[in-house]
């Protein structure tokens, strides 16, 4: 068998380059089949306004560059020995129950035919059921992983310690100085919890110091909002240092993610003052089926897509006693130092001075994500909130998500804090769903 021969066969599916535009560089030393209904689906999508129309436009402007070193319906040789062809026969196979006229079985059969003449196939898709089918037929399919997480060791942003020195500690200004045990293999911005006697130290790593300093955050009451448990006490304290710029809340729904996230973001802005307004944004992206075209103005459309946002504000707002502050929250929106954005919009932006929530994070791909931080100006912090185990992007999953991404690559960096939120607060009833459904 020669060379070529024994090398593989990568057949790309449509969702991949929407995924990652040049997602066809990770398949090094390898062949790279684009089936001909791969640019007929980009096509379509090309002319999107989102990250999926601008995933297209990026995938094929790709492609337009392979096609200018050679013929690539023969195969174009680029970097770290890939080689690039676009397959432009129709395979029909009708002895397979599978419709000829579907573009997502144009795609398989591609693949199938390649596998029948002897190559070494593999179909990389995101989308499970397409997998599924092309294994029904034989063929080896795996999904795309070149970002993802493995879940199972998904970073906490704390450690917990039961420590008999708890109530020394808690009189300290510092913990430690580097000489404990528990500070092994700690990150920057790292949590320590050190629990005795039914007590609980809360600390702060800082490796440049190779120390563990108590929180800065005193327990107040945050713009109305007390913190319910240790953990989300810990969530205030990244919340409102100014000197972490890019902050992860993760954790299911009730555990107070956007709630605290919303809360800081007024104090900074109305009380303190340092920043000069509260951006918040998340991806209009239904659970379930969606309800349609929605009527109105870009205000009004987007009042239904972030209606929880308006809950949380809402809920701030009743659980501010003082009349004078209440007045002044409910006119944050008037004056526009609160403002509701439809992610699409914050692409191309430059945003400096802001206190910016996204939220349902989980929802956008890891390039979303990039996008978004790179939107980021001078003096602006960054929020990120969601729960990983509720995707509703169809080609997403837990490990393969942004938010879960951008934690696994920020982790240990001077600018980032993160925290996994693990009490529901909202109600018993939300509690015991998030366990037992």
């Amino acid at each position: 068998m020669s060379r070529e021969k024994s090398r593989k066969v990568f057949v790309i599916d449509t969702n991949v380059l929407v995924h990652k535009s040049d997602a066809i560089l990770s398949f090094k030393q390898s062949d790279v089949v684009i089936p001909v209904w791969v640019l007929e689906e980009l096509d379509k999508l090309k002319s999107f306004s989102d990250e999926r129309g601008r995933s297209a436009r990026h995938a094929v402007r790709f492609l337009d560059e392979v096609c200018s070193h050679g013929d690539i319906s023969k195969g174009v040789k680029i970097e770290n020995g890939i080689k690039v062809r676009v397959d432009v026969k129709e395979h029909r196979h009708n002895d397979h129950i599978l419709l000829n006229d579907k573009a997502d079985n144009k795609i398989i059969f591609s693949a199938l035919s390649l596998q029948e003449k002897g190559e070494t196939v593999f179909f990389v898709s995101k989308d499970i059921n397409a997998r599924v089918k092309a294994s029904a037929l034989g063929i080896k399919a795996v999904d795309y992983k070149k970002q993802t997480v493995n879940i199972k060791d998904f970073y906490p942003g704390s450690k917990e310690y039961t420590n008999e020195n708890s109530n020394q500690a808690l009189r300290e200004k510092f913990i430690s100085s580097g000489e404990s045990e528990w500070e092994e293999k700690l990150l920057q911005n790292q949590y320590v919890l050190i629990n005795h006697n039914n007590r609980t130290a809360l600390g702060r790593y800082d490796a440049e110091k190779g120390m563990i300093s108590k929180i800065t955050y005193n327990g107040n009451t945050i713009s109305g909002i007390n913190p319910l448990n240790e953990r989300q006490k810990i969530a205030f304290d990244m919340l409102l240092d100014d000197s972490i710029k890019i902050v992860s809340l993760v954790g299911k729904a009730g555990t107070g993610k956007t709630l605290l996230a919303i809360a800081s973001g007024i104090k900074k802005v109305l009380v303190d003052g340092n920043y000069k307004r509260v951006l918040v944004s998340r991806p209009v992206i239904p659970m379930g089926k969606d309800i349609g075209f929605l009527p109105g103005d870009k205000e009004e459309k987007m009042s239904h897509w972030m209606q929880p946002i308006f809950d949380n504000l809402s809920q701030i707002i009743e659980a501010v006693t003082d009349k004078q502050e209440q007045k002044n929250m409910e006119n944050l929106m008037k004056n526009k130092q609160i403002e509701v954005e439809a992610l699409t919009y914050i692409r191309g932006r430059s945003l400096p001075n802001q206190f910016i929530i996204i939220d349902e994070a989980q929802n956008l791909t890891p390039h979303e994500i990039k996008t978004v931080v790179s939107r980021a100006g001078e003096n602006t912090k960054l929020i990120l909130t969601g729960d990983p185990d509720q995707i509703d992007n169809p080609y997403l999953d837990a490990s393969s998500n942004g938010l879960t991404y951008l934690v696994e690559a920020f982790k240990g960096q001077k600018l980032f804090g993160h925290i996994l939120l693990e009490k529901t607060e909202r109600s018993a009833l939300s509690d015991l769903a998030a366990k037992l459904l």
